[in-house]
């Protein structure tokens, strides 16, 4: 345990501007170490810069990068214990794949036999042994990923850094990589940081997620609390779909233009917004009472394993199970309970 702390990852008070624009505005968090961190946002909100400033790839205007108990924030990228793999992946299209892998234990003057015994059983854990001799254009996107991970964890590094490693591969192997990057995570207890704007993505891998918005760190928590409970409008709305009513909360029920409703969490404000989750909402065909308003459908989308159903007065959006069949125009009775209005700061 104590060594583990000594490797946590400590950002104090970042700033970083180019020109007119603070792409880090006074960001402080800490990486446990062997956890997995994922930075979220909308592109241009600075998790990128923020990234390169952990890698030593560029350099602060202020604040402190801080690894176990070493203040790194000068060190340059070569002498951090830190690798980064890239969007591109960046391999080197003339070298086999278990030389673009033994790379950096080369230029480090690794003997021949160390290489061959770190870089081996990177390619066995990531299922790429087989393709040891092949250049990277006779390679898959998602097999490309793989050396791309097996040339940062051969050097060991105390911090893996990750920049959108996924987006260039389609739907269905990228959902397939981000289990397998969360369970090899798991497995090595390495400390890994993800750079993404793929709200799914950042759910499946993290232990921690960091909502980023225009240079500041908006709201910072585990998956279920970030999506469970956001602190404001636009982390509601990022992460994953949902509904914000806008009202006044008088005489202990919130009051709005869709009815008056029940709410588990007394707000701070008397006029403010609630938000709710399209999945939490049940529908019926006659009035159940409790928290519950009149609705009338407008469009209906099938997803194969739900409907997405919108209703006026809204936008409403409701995800139903393909089980339950409706149609355009129905009326309908829409239920949320106060525990699933969640109460919004801003």
């Amino acid at each position: 345990m104590a060594n583990e702390i000594e490797k946590n990852l400590h950002l104090k008070n970042i700033c970083k501007s180019f020109g007119d624009v603070r792409a880090v505005d006074n960001i402080s968090l800490t990486v446990p170490a062997g956890s997995f961190f994922t930075l979220l946002g909308p592109s241009g909100c600075g998790k990128t810069t923020l990234l390169r400033i952990i890698a030593g790839l560029e350099l602060q205007d202020s604040g402190q990068v801080i690894l176990g108990s070493e203040d790194i924030s000068s060190l340059p990228a070569t002498k951090r214990h830190i690798n980064t793999v890239f969007q591109s992946y960046a391999l080197f299209p003339h070298l086999s794949i278990f030389e673009n892998v033994a790379f950096g234990l080369r230029a480090r003057k690794f003997a021949e036999n160390d290489i061959k015994k770190r870089v081996t059983p990177r390619l066995e854990m990531l299922g790429i042994e087989s393709m040891c001799n092949r250049l990277p254009h006779q390679l898959s996107g998602g097999q490309k990923q793989r050396v791309a991970l097996a040339r940062a964890l051969v050097n060991e590094p105390d911090v893996l850094l990750l920049d959108e490693p996924m987006s260039a591969l389609d739907a269905k192997l990228r959902a397939q990589v981000q289990v397998e990057l969360r369970s090899l995570q798991q497995k090595l207890g390495q400390t890994f940081i993800l750079v993404t704007h793929d709200q799914e993505e950042a759910l499946v891998v993290s232990d921690t997620i960091a909502v980023i918005r225009n240079g500041v760190i908006e709201q910072a928590g585990t998956p279920e609390e970030v999506y469970d409970h956001p602190t404001s409008k636009f982390v509601a709305e990022f992460l994953g779909a949902a509904n914000l009513i806008e009202g006044e909360f008088v005489e202990n029920r919130f009051h709005s233009t869709l009815g008056s409703f029940q709410l588990s969490t007394t707000p701070t404000w008397r006029s403010g917004t609630v938000a709710f989750r399209p999945e939490w909402t049940r529908i019926h065909e006659s009035d159940p009472g409790g928290n519950s308003f009149r609705a009338k459908i407008r469009e209906i989308i099938y997803r194969g394993t739900d409907f997405d159903i919108w209703f006026e007065p809204g936008p409403i959006r409701v995800r139903s199970n393909t089980y339950k069949h409706f149609k355009v125009g129905d009326q309908v009775w829409l239920d949320i309970a106060p525990t699933d209005l969640v109460v919004l700061d801003a």
